[in-house]
């Protein structure tokens, strides 16, 4: 080469020397990437050093722009180096900062609580999952069938009035209670089965003190071979001994399309007989509609509203205070 390539060769490893050392000292990301313009911009001096190609000839310039290509390749990589190793120093410094010690005294905000209908349902299904049951649910809008039906109610039951029933105009309904649970689950599921299904349910009731046109119910069922009425009342009573303590318990005859035989189910509470469920053996009809022999198996089934167990639990004397989001009436819970 002659004076002039070398001269060229001279500064770009003069730049090499001088960006290592600089980018090796810069402390912050900002200053790095204006090292980065500086040395490799289009205004940088190596762009500068890069110019002055044009005053060697031919055969000088391919040797010249390698050794060129090597330059700005080691700059570029000592930038990505640092890069890396400020990013993470940054990081790592942040998350320092933002450490939360757990050891320290922790520092009450009111976040707010559960509704009472809430607790009083996760207390219910606590207490069956404890007995060995699983949670299922069902869906709200729901077809004559699976509602009424296979339920073993009658075409010209009362329940299917539209006094009672909200109809929709495709023909299905919102449902009436969560008894349609049991009808899902059991046409997907082989016996032995012991689920517990909470949820919401409609019905044209008027609006009063103990009657809501939305509530919610929890209904709970076993089938298995040998189940007898007996299992269902030692059920219902380990339930609400869990639920109100050492309490007087009665069970009245009654009907349910698909229970046979039914009751109702009464408990002692501040010197009254509240009902507080109804339950049954579940009817024959009702396992032969979901593909289950009777003559092999047989089952009970029981179900309660969560509003009437809360207003008992917390001697609420009016249905419609749980939906009237007062906060006054909320904060006592």
């Amino acid at each position: 080469m002659t004076d002039q390539p070398s001269n060229l060769v001279t500064q770009l490893e003069t730049l090499r020397q001088e960006a290592q050392t600089a980018i090796a000292a810069a402390d912050c990301l900002e200053r790095l990437e204006e090292l980065r313009v500086a040395y490799l911009g289009k205004k940088g001096q190596l762009s500068a050093i890069m110019r002055q190609m044009g005053q060697l000839s031919a055969e000088e310039r391919p040797q010249f722009g390698s050794i060129a290509n090597t330059v700005k390749e080691a700059v570029q990589a000592n930038l990505d180096d640092r890069r890396t190793k400020l990013q993470a120093a940054r990081l790592q410094a942040k998350l320092e900062s933002e450490t939360i010690d757990v050891t320290m005294p922790g520092v009450f905000r009111p976040l707010g609580h559960a509704h009472p209908l809430n607790s009083t349902t996760d207390r219910i299904i606590d207490i069956f999952v404890g007995l060995g049951y699983t949670v299922a649910t069902g869906p709200e809008i729901e077809s004559d069938y699976y509602n009424f039906e296979a339920l073993n109610f009658l075409p010209d039951h009362p329940a299917r009035d539209m006094q009672d029933t909200l109809y929709l105009p495709d023909g299905n309904l919102l449902r009436t209670h969560t008894s349609n649970g049991q009808i899902h689950y059991m046409e997907d599921n082989e016996p032995p089965v012991r689920i517990v299904v909470p949820g919401r349910c409609y019905r044209r009731d008027t609006v009063d003190a103990t009657h809501a046109a939305v509530f919610h119910q929890i209904e709970f069922f076993a089938v298995d071979e040998g189940i007898t009425f007996t299992d269902l009342k030692g059920t219902i009573q380990i339930f609400l001994q869990e639920m109100f303590g050492d309490v007087p318990i009665r069970f009245r005859a009654s009907y349910f399309p698909f229970t046979e035989p039914s009751a109702e189910v009464d408990v002692q509470w501040k010197g009254r007989w509240l009902e507080v469920m109804g339950c049954g053996a579940i009817d024959p009809n009702v396992l032969k509609a979901v593909g289950y022999d009777p003559e092999v198996y047989t089952g009970f089934a029981a179900g309660m509203g969560v509003e009437r167990l809360a207003m008992v639990l917390h001697q609420i004397d009016d249905i419609r205070r749980f939906y009237s989001s007062d906060l006054r009436f909320l904060r006592q819970f």
